[in-house]
């Protein structure tokens, strides 16, 4: 059975969208299902930023067909692993659990890896070299997901 995880970030245009389109590239679909989502509203319905678009393509991936879609707690069911990426998020998503188990699914992106950072900068209100940042951060940290959940499977 495959392991079911969700990308989450704010606003589900920027950091997640690329987070779900990085983790799908480098994973077998029969093993590892990937969704994203956003703790706000902002977005519903929404395409990813053009600048997530723009970086993920410049490195082979398309999202451009993904829709942004507000985080739910009915998805600590349906997911076992929960990525957040930064605290604030975080915590948002923990307040939304209804037990411990809820909250066990729920870490941080950045955790998976050895960095020296803990969270992904949200680069909404940057230049197009902070996408290409956080690019790097998602890929190595989905690197190592992969990784990790392939010895698994």
């Amino acid at each position: 059975m495959a392991t079911k995880i969700l990308m989450v970030c704010l606003g589900n245009i920027c950091r997640s969208p690329l987070a779900e389109g990085i983790l799908k590239s480098k994973a077998d679909p029969k093993n590892i299902q990937v969704d994203s989502a956003g703790t706000g509203n902002y977005h519903i319905g929404n395409p990813p930023d053009s600048r997530s678009i723009a970086v993920a393509y410049r490195n082979g991936i398309d999202i451009s067909a993904q829709r942004c879609r507000q985080f739910h707690p009915r998805d600590f069911k349906e997911f076992d692993l929960i990525y957040a990426m930064d605290r604030k998020n975080f915590e948002n998503i923990v307040q939304l659990a209804e037990d411990k188990q809820d909250m066990a699914k729920v870490r941080l992106l950045m955790q998976e890896v050895d960095m020296g950072i803990t969270e992904v900068p949200d680069p909404y209100d940057g230049e197009a070299d902070d996408f290409e940042t956080v690019y790097y951060l998602i890929d190595t940290a989905c690197g190592a997901i992969a990784k990790r959940l392939q010895t698994l499977n």
